[in-house]
Formats: structure tokens, sequence, C-alpha cells
């Protein structure tokens, strides 16, 4: 068993692997070469009867998990949305690991409640958020950091399901659970992440796409006609989930359209913000947010995992009632460590970095007549394509992938197979991105040339 010794000399050695692994991750193949299966043959079918030594087990971290592993912080990856990292929170996580406590309720561990509590209000004030989103000192608002975006999603929902039955039982109390859910019905955008759709299939609510306009974005015209259409059937609407930064294209909805309908009709709004909502606490980017003010109940932002729930009461917040499972951790620390040693200004040159080499590559883009960029580019992602056929550009992403220099993944947007380029990891450099595009340039000549014979 590893002593407080070996763990002190253990763990330097790992900060070292992971520091090497990151200082050097862009020199591995960005995307394994593996097939499915291929780890069961490198291990033993059983767990070892006797101990086995540290170094044996790291050694086998190169062997058998290294070889399957999609390199998501490489400046090559651009798959897919960015995903949290940095050495401040890596830090954090050692510590959260070590005090290991399971902050379910506010005696079960007060500092993982109530740091949770400021570091949401903290993040809340980033992005200007009017003050019923805040807990501050009265608990009237509040957040909660969900352990993924779509149980935030689904927390949004199962809490406006919730609310409607119980405003609907206190008018009739004779109305069965069972009969007000068969009319529920809930609202996303046909562009939603599919987690939206699931959301419904576990609340056990329907839940209906609606059409986009020409920018893939959802207007009020479209929900107002679905509205209309479904309570004449006899249908209760209750939940509309709408999208700022759709995973597709990055489209936008118009929540300033959006909210003064939800608030005649008497809807709950959650806004899925999971790529998009980090980019608001920068002043340029916060017009984006504008119409939150109007009526909202719920925003969830991907940068911290969280969920802003207004609406709320009590200055202690048992964090078991906000969530699907009863334990959590203490994630609220990540938040803290690289909120205070990046500060505001740091994240939002970090964000403002990763938007102007979007733009980089959108201008490489257009530069190049055998391309088209098939959505507008707002923040990280830029959706582009061959002008030709879907399997044209179908060909075109197998033959980028399979190279392996880069990965990329694609999209469908008006019936048109799409090349998703979004810039994702903290080390990528405009020479990467320029490394990429003639990468992409280079394969789609040789496609094209051999298409022409």
């Amino acid at each position: 068993m590893m002593d407080p010794t070996e763990f002190r000399r253990r763990g330097k050695e790992m900060v070292d692997y992971v520091a090497d692994y990151l200082e050097n991750i862009e020199k591995r193949q960005v995307y394994p070469d593996v097939e499915p299966g291929y780890l069961r043959s490198l291990i033993p079918n059983e767990a070892p009867e006797e101990p086995e030594s540290y170094e044996d087990v790291i050694r086998d971290v190169e062997r058998v998990i290294m070889p399957g592993i999609t390199h998501w912080h490489s400046p090559y990856f651009y798959a897919y949305f960015p995903t949290a990292n940095s050495f401040p929170s890596m830090l954090a996580d050692m510590l959260c690991g070590a005090i290991g406590c399971i902050g379910f309720s506010w005696a079960a561990s007060p500092a993982c409640t109530e740091l949770e509590t400021v570091m949401m209000d903290w993040l809340g004030k980033m992005l200007k958020l009017p003050e019923d989103f805040l807990a501050g000192t009265e608990g009237q608002g509040g957040g909660v950091i969900q352990g993924t975006a779509s149980e935030a999603t689904l927390v949004a929902l199962l809490a406006a399901r919730s609310r409607i039955i119980k405003l609907i039982q206190d008018e009739h109390p004779e109305r069965s659970e069972a009969d007000i859910t068969s009319k529920l019905v809930a609202y996303s955008s046909e562009q939603a992440h599919s987690s939206v759709e699931r959301a419904g299939l576990i609340g056990g609510v329907r839940m209906k796409k609606i059409p986009t306009d020409n920018k893939f974005a959802v207007r009020g015209q479209a929900l107002s006609k679905m509205l209309r259409e479904d309570r004449d059937a006899g249908l209760m609407p209750f939940f509309l989930c709408a999208t700022l930064g759709t995973t597709a294209s990055c489209a936008f909805d118009y929540i300033t359209e959006l909210g003064p309908l939800c608030k005649a009709e008497k809807i709950w709004m959650h806004i899925d913000a999971a790529y998009a909502g980090s980019a608001f606490i920068c002043p340029e980017f916060r017009p984006l947010l504008d119409g939150v003010e109007i009526l909202l109940i719920s925003i969830r932002i991907n940068g911290s995992w969280s969920t802003l729930i207004v609406q709320q009461c009590g200055l202690v917040t048992d964090y078991r009632h906000w969530q699907i499972p009863l334990g959590r951790r203490f994630r609220s620390l990540k938040m803290w460590f690289v909120f205070r040693m990046y500060g505001l200004k740091g994240l939002q040159a970090y964000i403002r970095k990763h938007v102007g080499l979007a733009k980089e590559f959108e201008s490489l883009v257009q530069a190049d007549q055998r391309f088209e960029i098939s959505a507008e580019v707002v923040l990280g992602l830029v959706c582009f394509r061959l002008k030709g056929s879907n399997d044209l550009n179908e060909t075109l992403l197998k033959r980028i992938n399979n190279a392996r220099k880069i990965h990329l993944v694609p999209c469908q947007l008006a019936g048109k197979f799409v090349l998703r380029f979004a810039v994702c990891a903290r080390t990528t450099e405009l020479h990467h991105v320029q490394e990429a595009w003639s990468h992409i340039s280079q394969l789609s000549s040789k496609l094209l040339q051999e298409q022409s014979h």
C-alpha cells in the first residue's frame, strides 16, 4: 500500500508526467489508430490478487491507455467544442480529490456548499446577469455546478414540470399528475443538442422541435405559431429550451423575441449556452445574451458546468435538491483557483484568442474559391465545405481524419454535409491553424484532381 512518503514522491512524478504530456502533446498523433476492443487483449481478464508496483502501473499508461486516447488538448484537435483544461484547475482537482467530501448538504461540508454559492455569484456577475439570478445574502437566486451540461437541461426541465403540475393541481386538485403530464409539451430548436430531446424522454414529456430561419436560429413567430396550434389541440406548453450557440453551427436563438412570449404564456424558459456562454464575459459578446432580463428561469454554461436558477429561497442551500445525484464533489475549488489565477482579464484574453484564431481560419477559407462558409462565424467555430456534393465533402472529411494530423467532425446544415473547425486547445496558435488549413487544402486539391479524371 502507498504510504505518505511514497505518495509525496509519486505525486511529484505524476505532476512531471502531466506537465511533460501537455508540453509535448502536439508530438502525439491527435486521433488514435486503434480498433474497437483493442484494450481488452492488453490487460489481464481479472484484477491482480497481489499488489503491483507503481512503476508497472505507470508503464502501462503509455502501453495501454495512451494508444487509445484522442488528445482533446492537442493544438491539432478541432472537433466538437473545447473542454476546460488549465494548470490551476488541475491543481484544484488534486485538492478536491484529497478532501474527498460529499457535499450533499450544508452540514456535510459547509465550505463545499458556501464556496459554490459564491462562485456562482462571481460567474453571474461576470456575465452581468440581473440581480434575481444571484444568491447574494438574501438567497433569492443562485447557481449549481452540475456534473454535465446534459444534467443541467434535465434538471431545468424536471423543475419546470414539477412547477406546472403544482400550479395546475393547486387550481384543480382533482386532476392527477399522470393526466397533466400527458398534456404537457416542451419545445426546443431543431438545431438543439441531442441532450435536450433526451431530457424530454427522461422527463416523460413530449418535446417538439421548432423550425429555424436561414441563420439556423429560432424566431418568436415560429414558436408563437406552434404554441397556438398546441393550445388549440388541448395541449399545455410549459417549457422552452432556447439555444445560444448551437452545437452544429453556433447559431443564436432570438431570446429578445422568445422571452416576452414565454412571459406572456407563463412558460419556463431555459437557455442552453453550453459552448457560447463563457464568451459573454467579454463586453463585445455580452449583447448575445440581451433579453435575459425579460424573463428567464435558468441558464447553463459549459465553461463551469453550471446552472444559474432564479426563484429559489433560503440563505443555506442543500444542493442535493438541485441535482439528480445525492452526492457531489467540491468542484467549486476549480472555479476558485481558475478565477483567481486567471482573473477576468485573463479569461477574456483566452476567449478572444480563440475567436481571433477562428476568424483567421475563416479568412483562409474565404480566400479559396473552392470553398464556402456555411454559417456565420461568431465565436470560435467555423462551418465550411467544398462547393459541391455531400459525397465530396464526406470523402474529404474521411481523408482528413484518416491522415490523423488534425481531427474534425461534421454537421448537417440545411441538408448539406458541413465540416466544423472548432478552436479547442489552450495551446493553439496561429501557426497551428495555418498548418491545419494547408493540410486541408492539399487533401482537397488531390481529391478534386481525382474527381476531374
